[in-house]
């Protein structure tokens, strides 16, 4: 049941990640500049974070060298500033569906980093790495399906949508969908590196809490100097709307410090590959989501692809999981014990080489 709390974890991440997408989508129709609301984000998350960051890690928390603060500036630089500023922008330009669906460009990209910086291991011969190289390219192409492939039109689950604030006949028309996939496509990435920098960052400054917190710091910092080129007007600062206020209240609190911290918790004990291959999941979320919250309809292509991306998605955590096996029997052949194993030694196995000799008048007395 311990192992099934990652899965857990990453399900809820998504969750959250999906949720953002739309509420972030709805504020920029509104005319919420990226760069405003990823310092506003951020800020939130960090008054959030600090407190619990300061009194729960007292003890678990490294001291902070100029070192260790080097390696989370640029962290934060790959992971956020240029990441989130560049997707947002991209999100203006595409719908949540489309922007979610291209983010299973992550899973790949990670999987390929991670094989050539060996943090991963392939072996491609074996069913295990066959499964998640299978696995890897199925959710690829499901999610181009999801995407690009439309077909036959079903009936919607629901006749008039459940929250009128968005509609569905959003303004495409005018809107640039190659400039908008390509800015989503580039900040995925920098996505990647991120997770990959993460995994080596959570080794030498293993605080989860106090990690995020001082990402959220840096964020911030880094994101008010972008601002300062492209929304120095006081206009693009004021927050118009309760939706708005939704967006930041909700991305501050879920998205930035609890998914943050979920993340970065799951990464240090399960690696970056792991929690990146969850990302098909936010297409399905998505796609869900606007079908009854906003009356949206499905094509066949999309639960094609929808079906395509679990299949996939199970193919390559299957073929974790078989390596966590081998990697449990290795360690065990070289006589490292877990502690939750018992080892039963069979006295037919022992071979006594020096007999001591038994008195019998000895063994009498006793």
């Amino acid at each position: 049941m311990e192992g099934c709390r990652y899965y857990v974890v990453m399900i809820l991440v998504q969750l959250a990640y999906g949720g953002s997408s739309v509420l972030v989508k709805l504020s920029l129709e509104e005319g919420l500049k990226p760069v405003v609301f990823v310092v506003y984000r951020h800020v939130m998350a960090m008054f959030l974070l600090a407190p619990f960051a300061y009194f729960l890690e007292k003890k678990q928390r490294p001291s902070l060298s100029f070192s260790i603060a080097a390696k989370v500036f640029v962290l934060t630089l790959f992971g956020t500033t240029i990441h989130l500023n560049v997707y947002y922008t991209g999100l203006a330009y595409t719908s949540p569906t489309v922007a979610c669906a291209l983010s299973n460009v992550v899973p790949s990209l990670t999987f390929a980093m991670a094989v050539l910086l060996r943090m991963e291991n392939l072996n491609i011969k074996s069913a295990r790495g066959q499964a998640k190289v299978v696995g890897t390219l199925l959710c690829i192409g499901g999610s181009l399906m999801f995407t690009f492939w439309k077909g036959y039109l079903f009936q919607g689950f629901v006749e008039k949508p459940l929250i009128s604030v968005y509609s569905t006949e959003l303004k495409h028309g005018n809107e640039n969908w190659i400039k908008g996939s390509g800015l989503i496509l580039t900040s995925h990435i920098v996505w990647c590196s991120w997770l990959i920098l993460q995994a080596v960052v959570c080794k030498v400054y293993p605080a989860p809490l106090s990690l995020t917190t001082l990402i959220c710091f840096f964020a911030s910092l880094q994101s008010s100097i972008v601002a300062l080129f492209f929304a120095r007007d006081q206009a693009s600062w004021r927050l118009d709307s309760n939706v708005q206020l939704l967006t930041i209240a909700y991305s501050g609190f879920v998205s930035s410090a609890l998914v943050y911290y979920l993340q970065t918790w799951c990464i240090s004990y399960k690696g970056p590959v792991f929690t990146a291959m969850f990302s098909p999941l936010q297409v399905i979320i998505v796609a869900l989501f606007s079908a009854f919250a906003f009356a949206e309809r499905l094509h066949v292509g999309s639960l094609i692809g929808a079906f395509l991306i679990i299949v996939g998605l199970y193919c390559f955590l299957w073929g974790r999981k078989k390596d966590g096996l081998v990697a449990e029997l290795t360690e065990n052949e070289k006589g490292v014990l877990n502690d939750d194993k018992v080892l039963a030694i069979s006295l037919n196995d022992i071979k006594v080489t020096n007999p001591v000799p038994i008195d019998p008048v000895t063994t009498e007395r006793a």
